[in-house]
């Protein structure tokens, strides 16, 4: 049915949880996995009108990025015990400074990916509009099917 899944963490115990049922569901196929953290980059503000702004010094913006990459790597390594556990391998990905949704989806697609499995809280309303939500992203944008595990 499925042959390559592939699995985003963001470390949070929504994300675990999407990475459980996404590793069960892949030995379950005998499906190739990739396991996918994407960071973003330091939020600069530029300021506007009379603001001043704000712009890291390359300090901070190093600082920033080895620690998104500590972080990444972190939620890498959790996926892979997960995956070792269940009897299978992963691929594993970090791709810094990058918009989630977007990513997930350019990965889906030129991994070959079949299947993207993502948690998501499940927010509606307002909180779903103010807070976003890059699984809702995925769902609406990509083109690859999607399972949303809450």
């Amino acid at each position: 049915m499925y042959a390559h899944i592939l699995l985003s963490t963001d470390g949070s115990d929504v994300a675990r949880n999407g990475l459980k049922h996404g590793i069960a569901l892949a030995k379950a196929l005998k499906a190739r996995v990739t396991v996918i953290a994407v960071t973003e980059s330091l939020p600069i503000d530029y300021g506007s009108g009379h603001a001043s702004g704000w712009i890291p010094s390359q300090q901070e913006i190093d600082a920033f990025d080895a620690a998104s990459r500590q972080r990444a790597d972190k939620f890498l390594g959790e996926a892979r015990a997960m995956a070792e556990q269940a009897g299978i391998s992963a691929k594993l990905l970090h791709v810094p400074n990058a918009h989630p949704a977007t990513t997930i989806i350019a990965t889906a697609k030129s991994a070959g990916c079949d299947l993207i499995v993502m948690g998501s809280h499940g927010r509606r309303g307002l909180k779903k509009l103010f807070l976003g939500s890059q699984t809702s992203e995925v769902l609406a944008d990509g083109n690859v099917p999607v399972l949303v595990v809450h």
